[in-house]
């Protein structure tokens, strides 16, 4: 006898670290407020860039080293949707699937965390000269590199607390890590840490924004997924991803944006460096909610014009 929709659970997939983790149940808990007659259950799936924890990011190709096998799990039936780190996920949509559900974005910028006990910093100047930053992201190196160049950027790998564990064991002075995943693993505040934002650092696309994808074909699940979705965010993001995907720049491109949300506008600014941060081109565009695909793209064709192109194929060469 065949369940009705209602009877079946609504299996979230996600990687299963703390962080993926927390996210599918923020999830989870907003469709319990929509749809609460339904259980819902996690699936957790490993990831490529779970498994390989030496190899540098750029080794895997770069796009969808963490979405791929998420996404295979809710094509193939053993998942109705995907919850994703919206900066991770890459802007060509996989076939059989749909972008469905972006919820209110969480806190947005890069931070800077030191070692148990370090003293406070308020500035980048204020770092030790040739500082050892871990971070396994072009954007962040070529931004801090841009700051300042005598700064010793070193790959890092691994989950938040593996990171953070490196890091009081003293093979770095700094980590550059995402606030978001600091804040919703409540491990900010206990932290010494120096916040980075624009003009020095800008986010990565999508950053602190959480991607839920489900089957095309799936009206329902779609349908709950459109009720958890925040219109200010899903305008701001959509502009941000159509930037990356009209640069045709993968999600670790050296690219910072920053959205700014004002009544029904967005005003976008984004910036391409080279890998060494010796190089920096910047861009704005601004337009109503209604049009956030092509301030994205109005964006895109002044840094192309202004020569951002160049820098972006020397980051895919390197």
């Amino acid at each position: 006898m065949n369940q009705t929709s209602q009877e079946r659970p609504l299996r979230i997939a996600t990687r299963a670290s703390r962080l993926a983790l927390w996210q599918a149940h923020y999830v989870a808990d907003l469709l319990k407020s929509h749809a609460s007659e339904r259980a819902i259950e996690i699936v957790h799936i490993t990831s490529e860039g779970d498994r390989d924890l030496t190899s540098p990011l750029s080794e895997f190709g770069g796009l969808g080293v963490f979405t791929r096998e998420v996404q295979k799990a809710v094509l193939d039936g053993r998942a109705d949707l995907a919850v994703h780190s919206l900066k991770d996920l890459p802007t060509e949509q996989a076939p059989g699937l749909q972008l469905a559900g972006i919820p209110e974005r969480g806190p947005l910028y890069d931070v800077l965390i030191f070692p148990k006990g370090s003293a406070s910093v308020s500035s980048l100047s204020e770092l030790p000269p040739d500082s050892r930053i871990g971070t396994g992201s072009l954007r962040r190196r070529a931004q801090l590199l841009h700051q300042r160049d005598d700064l010793q950027m070193q790959e890092v790998r691994g989950n938040v607390e593996t990171r953070l564990k490196k890091l009081d064991a003293g093979e770095y002075d700094a980590l550059c890590l995402a606030e978001a995943g600091m804040v919703r693993l409540d491990l900010l505040e206990h932290r010494t840490s120096l916040l980075l934002t624009p003009p020095e650092v800008y986010p990565a696309v999508g950053q602190g924004a959480l991607g839920i994808e489900c089957r095309d074909d799936d009206n329902e699940t779609c349908s709950l997924l459109n009720e958890i979705s925040h219109i200010p965010t899903k305008a701001a993001t959509a502009a941000e991803r159509s930037l990356l995907a009209f640069l045709r720049a993968g999600c670790h491109a050296p690219i910072g944006i920053l959205s700014h949300i004002e009544k029904n506008e967005v005003r976008l600014d984004a910036v391409v460096l080279s890998g060494d941060g010796q190089e920096l081109i910047s861009a704005s565009a601004t337009g109503s909610f209604e049009d956030a695909t092509e301030i994205g793209i109005k964006a895109a064709k002044k840094l192309l014009d202004a020569g951002a192109g160049r820098l972006i194929s020397i980051a895919d060469d390197s």
